[in-house]
């Protein structure tokens, strides 16, 4: 890679940590992390890694789709977004954990009907 291709991506990448802070400052004051895990110029496709209080988060998928849908209006060389917490067994697109809610069924046919009543 050359110098000034070099020194593109490491503009774009202060760019996109930049827009992470800005827009987003939640995420580190609620005890999380937001990191750049790959970016590839050509495509404009970047990977974001959440981490910290944000795997297991119950609202992580809806920050993810924030950081997806804002980011490649506000940076022009940025296509496409991956984004994930970890948490989806270390698939590179995926959006954490999914939520489940007492009554839906779960994919082993199973039902989750939410905690027992105590009475």
């Amino acid at each position: 890679m050359s110098t000034d291709a070099q020194d593109s991506d490491d503009d774009l990448r202060e760019r996109i940590t930049n827009f992470l802070r800005r827009n987003f400052p939640q995420i580190q004051m609620h005890g999380g992390s937001a990191a750049i895990q790959g970016l590839d110029r050509e495509s404009g496709e970047v990977t974001i890694q959440l981490g910290g209080a944000c795997s297991g988060c119950g609202i992580s998928p809806m920050t993810i789709q924030a950081i997806k849908s804002r980011m490649v209006k506000e940076i022009p060389e940025i296509t496409k977004v991956h984004a994930n917490t970890g948490m989806d067994g270390g698939g590179s697109g995926g959006g954490g954990m999914e939520p489940s809610f007492p009554g839906e069924t779960t994919d082993d046919g199973g039902s989750d009907e939410g905690p027992q009543a105590p009475f």
